[in-house]
């Protein structure tokens, strides 16, 4: 539902100071200090009051001050009713001071009521305040007819235009505060981002070394306890060592990774299938650089597809394929099936599972399932 114009306040950051520049600032307040200061040089210099008089034309002046700001904060809160006493109060204010003989303090306080209440009061309600102000004004001025139009005219159009460049200041405000919490949410949703890969991350390369680890020592244990040869025990504590210092290499990689330092994604295959017997890599397409997501969910999903094969294929051939096309990536990890391995019982971190998750992520997607030779892995990721 739109908001009436004629009903509608000005906005908190119209009327306040907010955007005004500090030279603009200082000359309001010069002109409302010399605006005082002529009110109180005019009751000191008129020669009918004396004594008791002056002191109460002077006091009649800081009231009208006091009075005045009191507007401005009634208008600031938006309190219909106080500003229009207030507001009513000025005017009364105003014929008092015609009556006892203050024609220019009365003509001054006019006009300020007039443009005021154009500038910070509804329209429905500025229209009628300033009609009386201007009008009374016109009703004592001393001025020419044509004198008196001409300059309620032009301080009717003062008014509006102080109105209209006040609710632009506010807008102006209002759009800045809007940008403002717009980067704040943005870069709390990026830190929030950052955060899920560093996770993910963390998971996917720690999870299933720490895995493979356990069911090594486990099974030394296991030797330990039936009185096992040396041989057998030694072999598995170095078969420990070895996932720990696969899984070290990966943390390091992984921190390289999240620092932007990258080695190149053939590479990076050439070196993992090089750890897996009877696999090897082709690439075809115009190789490029990848987005650092892209290329860590590849380097992920090939780590995860192989890590299947040690466990559920063992001494299965491997074909990994990586195919560079306009628009994507596809990655393509085939075995040709074999004998479950010795890591079959470990965990996997989040497994394909958890590489489909990624890849839907960046918009691409995962797909894993048997076929008549063995088990296939493919990843795509626009790129």
């Amino acid at each position: 539902m739109t908001e009436n114009a004629w009903t509608r306040w000005p906005s908190r950051e119209a009327l306040s100071r907010a955007g005004v520049s500090r030279p603009r600032r200082s000359l309001a307040w010069g002109v409302r200090l010399l605006v005082l200061a002529l009110l109180l040089w005019s009751a000191f210099n008129q020669s009918h009051v004396h004594g008791w008089g002056m002191a109460a034309a002077v006091a009649a002046v800081l009231v009208t001050a006091a009075t005045a700001w009191g507007f401005y904060r009634a208008t600031y809160a938006h309190r219909l009713l106080p500003s229009l006493v207030l507001i009513s109060v000025l005017l009364a204010v105003a014929v008092a001071a015609e009556i006892a003989g203050f024609r220019g303090q009365a003509l001054v306080i006019w006009c300020g009521c007039g443009i005021s209440a154009l500038e910070r009061l509804p329209i429905a309600v500025a229209l009628p305040v300033t009609s009386v102000a201007l009008a009374s004004y016109s009703a004592f001025n001393n001025d020419v007819w044509l004198t008196t139009a001409a300059t309620v005219v032009g301080m009717a159009l003062a008014g509006y235009v102080m109105r209209l460049d006040a609710e632009a200041r506010g807008h102006a405000q209002l759009l800045l505060a809007q940008e403002r919490a717009a980067r704040a949410a943005e870069a709390e949703s990026a830190a929030l981002g950052e955060r899920a890969r560093i996770a993910r991350e963390i998971h996917d390369v720690l999870a299933h070394s720490l895995s493979a680890q356990m069911v090594h020592l486990e099974a030394a244990r296991l030797l330990i306890e039936r009185g096992a040869d040396r041989e057998q025990i030694l072999e598995r504590v170095v078969a420990a060592r070895g996932m720990a210092r696969d899984g070290l290499a990966e943390t390091r990689q992984a921190l390289s990774a999240l620092r932007g330092e990258l080695t190149p994604l053939e590479d990076f295959l050439t070196e993992l299938v090089g750890s897996t017997d009877g696999a090897d890599v082709t690439v075809t397409g115009e190789r490029r650089a990848l987005p650092a997501e892209a290329s860590q969910t590849v380097r992920r999903v090939a780590q995860e597809a192989l890590t299947n094969v040690r466990k559920h294929a063992h001494g299965a051939k491997v074909q990994v394929r990586l195919d560079y096309s306009e628009h994507e990536v596809t990655l393509n990890v085939r075995d040709s099936g074999g004998r479950p391995g010795e890591l079959t019982g470990s965990g996997g971190g989040y497994g394909l599972l958890g590489m489909r998750e990624r890849a839907e992520l960046l918009g691409g997607s995962l797909e894993a399932g048997r076929d008549d030779e063995g088990f296939e892995v493919r990843l795509r990721v626009p790129a």
